[in-house]
């Protein structure tokens, strides 16, 4: 299984590029395509800054060894480079372990092809309780990869 260039543009576009620390909209010091830790596992804090290098070198080590590696891990059904690489999208962006305890996962090791999980996609639209329009969009991209 590997990231398709199609999520790597997904998530270029999704969480765009910031070369300087600031706040998400969970409250969490994020920079570069959206990282909240470096690949050592410190955390990213407010007054950090980087290169557009190190943004590209950083989202390539942490896209491989913190989220596309833990999912391989998690998927027990056979699925398509699409289908992994939209799983591997959602868990950039919500975690690892709330992939874990998803029931889209659920859904995806029972039957990778069933079309309810477009629907568990798109129930993770929020961020502080609140649903982000941006969050919304995000999720139907990676469905429609998913489903692709």
């Amino acid at each position: 299984m590997i990231v398709t260039n199609d999520a790597i543009k997904l998530l270029h576009k999704y969480e765009g590029l910031v070369l300087d620390a600031y706040l998400c909209p969970a409250k969490i010091p994020t920079i570069g395509y959206g990282n909240t830790f470096y690949e050592d596992g410190s955390k990213v804090k407010m007054g950090d800054k980087i290169t557009k290098e190190r943004a590209v070198e950083l989202f390539e080590n942490i896209l491989e060894n913190n989220f596309a590696s833990q999912v391989k891990r998690l998927i027990k059904s056979r699925v398509t480079n699409n289908q992994f690489s939209a799983l591997v999208s959602f868990a950039y962006n919500v975690g690892v372990g709330n992939l874990k305890r998803s029931t889209l996962l659920k859904l995806v090791n029972s039957n990778p092809n069933d079309p309810a999980i477009r629907n568990q996609f798109m129930r993770w639209n929020r961020a502080g309780g609140k649903v982000l329009l941006g969050l919304t969009r995000r999720r139907e991209s990676e469905a429609d990869l998913y489903f692709k």
